[in-house]
């Protein structure tokens, strides 16, 4: 709304060149909600329209130059007042003057930088977003519009299996495996635990996918914990010798890729913890970190042949090659 009820006033709306063809992706909120954004990757270029629309024809607007930006910035919550921009692309869109009637301007960021996944947490959020700006001596006309970005990684090169034991002494002797160490967000967490020594009453056994979110440095870091997922193992007693098998499916679960010391303001990390509670309710646990990265799907025309490729190598199921195939005609269209 202009400061002045009687003067020139106009809306401003950001259009995607794209918006047709272009994925979304849902993106949690501040609120715990969420919504679907545009969907971007590293290096791809963002592109549109600044369409300026006058809210009363026939008077001009005066402004002292009109802009969009490409912004990617890390918000912490406690300090509200700070945002840390580790992106800011800007572009003119029209000199000082006035505008006589709506007007719509063309923009382009070429191959931008985006080296961080959007994150939206407990203490902290990372945004990427374009703003148009009509600029004006007393107030200026703005308008946001939020993209996401997914950082996709490729197969890890080692990825070992976790060995770890819990032991009291002459009493309990734990070992349980997990097939690996790195487990992309759709996939499925294998393992085995042996019961080697039993000698107290375990009534409940269970596995939690913890997330910690550690933001700020120094004196000021605050740590967030959070149990994304229950897997009870068993409800009961067991046995010496007894194996019990862990299936453990990611993808209905709330996870993002692990993220480590972004920008040098914060980190999410996940990590498997093994409960076990005695009939007297005391809880025995031991925790071990896994790495979550994010599986690169057929993305551009150029990547989907070298996917597919390694989606075979690495699974060689039918799946994969079907893959290969669409990604062919893909190439070959």
């Amino acid at each position: 709304m202009s400061f002045f009820s009687f003067g020139q006033s106009a809306e401003i709306d950001v259009v995607l060149n794209d918006a047709e063809t272009r994925k979304k992706a849902e993106h949690k909120t501040e609120d715990g909600k969420k919504d679907k954004y545009f969907l971007f990757y590293d290096g791809e270029t963002v592109s549109g329209k600044v369409n300026v629309t006058l809210k009363n024809p026939g008077k001009r607007l005066e402004h002292h130059g009109i802009k969009i930006e490409f912004v990617g910035q890390i918000e912490l919550y406690y300090d509200r007042g700070n945002h840390h921009e580790f992106v800011s692309l800007v572009k003119d869109l029209a000199r000082p003057g006035e505008i006589t009637q709506s007007q719509t301007y063309d923009f382009e960021f070429t191959h931008v930088e985006k080296p961080y996944e959007s994150y939206t947490g407990q203490n902290v959020k990372l945004r990427y977003f374009l703003r148009a700006t009509v600029i004006r001596r007393l107030n200026d006309i703005t308008k946001e519009m939020d993209i996401v970005v997914h950082t996709l990684s490729t197969y890890p090169e080692l990825n070992s299996s976790i060995k770890m034991e819990v032991g009291i002494e002459d009493c309990l002797h734990i070992e349980f495996e997990y097939n690996k160490s790195k487990y992309h967000l759709k996939d499925v967490i294998v393992g085995k635990i042996y019961f080697l020594l039993v000698r107290i009453k375990i009534k409940h056994m269970e596995i939690d996918i913890i997330k910690r979110e550690t933001t700020g440095t120094g004196p000021s870091v605050y740590h967030e914990n959070d149990t994304i997922a229950k897997y009870e193992i068993m409800d009961g007693a067991p046995v010496r010798g007894e194996s019990i098998p862990i299936r453990l499916f990611l993808a209905g679960y709330d996870l993002t890729p692990t993220m480590r010391d972004i920008n040098k303001k914060f980190s999410v990390r996940y990590y498997l913890n093994l409960v076990l509670i005695d009939e007297e309710e005391r809880r025995y646990f031991k925790q071990q970190e896994i790495t979550l990265w994010r599986k690169g799907d057929v993305v551009r025309k150029s990547m989907s042949h070298q996917a597919a490729i390694a989606s075979q190598r690495f699974e060689g199921s039918a799946a994969s090659e079907s893959a290969l195939e669409q990604a062919a005609k893909e190439e070959s269209g």
